[in-house]
């Protein structure tokens, strides 16, 4: 079985990715590599940034690895927070926080429509390739659900009625924007 090191501190993201390709890839953690650096993520694209956090993996520790950005971009505020979604109410990357300033520059806005979009960039013996994947939806005008992670609890995907937070992880994995852009890797991946 292949492995890679998924470049994430984030345990809900690594979760996520190990249930989606748990069948043909295995992943390393940034711990199973004793890596407890703070990766840098600067960069102004969410490809930029997933290149920028799997370089930094390849080049210091020398390991097949993979990183991933995401960011929610919402219609009528012009793809806002995207790249900044994490720390969209300050650096302390608060979740919470997050939602109620999303929530408060949407009030009383009727264009709801947004998507999650994540960018992987897979660093394989020195070749860089990238993955994406897109999921629609809109936003909730308050949050609902207590599973999931981030803007979950108020976003609402395309063909469902429930949030991303209410349907639970297992059908999250499978939908996601994450879970599409993990599955073309995946596909990548079992072509060579």
């Amino acid at each position: 079985m292949r492995k890679l090191v998924f470049a994430t501190n984030n345990k809900h993201k690594l979760e996520e990715v190990s249930n989606v390709s748990r069948d043909s890839i295995e992943i390393l953690s940034l711990k199973d590599i004793n890596c407890f650096d703070d990766i840098p993520e600067t960069a102004d694209t969410l490809k930029d940034n997933a290149l920028m956090k799997a370089q930094y993996i390849y080049d210091k520790y020398g390991y097949n690895c993979f990183a991933d950005d995401t960011g929610l971009e919402v219609e009528a505020l012009g793809g806002r927070p995207g790249v900044f979604s994490a720390r969209y109410a300050g650096e302390d990357q608060n979740s919470e926080r997050n939602i109620k300033k999303l929530l408060s520059e949407l009030e009383g806005e009727i264009n709801r429509k947004a998507k999650f979009r994540t960018v992987v960039a897979l660093i394989e013996n020195g070749e860089i390739k990238y993955f994406e994947g897109i999921i629609k939806g809109h936003i909730t005008n308050k949050p609902v659900g207590s599973s999931g992670f981030g803007y979950d609890p108020v976003f609402i995907p395309e063909g469902f009625s429930q949030t991303f937070a209410e349907i639970g992880s297992e059908l999250k994995n499978k939908i996601s924007h994450r879970a599409l852009a993990i599955n073309e890797l995946k596909k990548y991946l079992n072509l060579r």
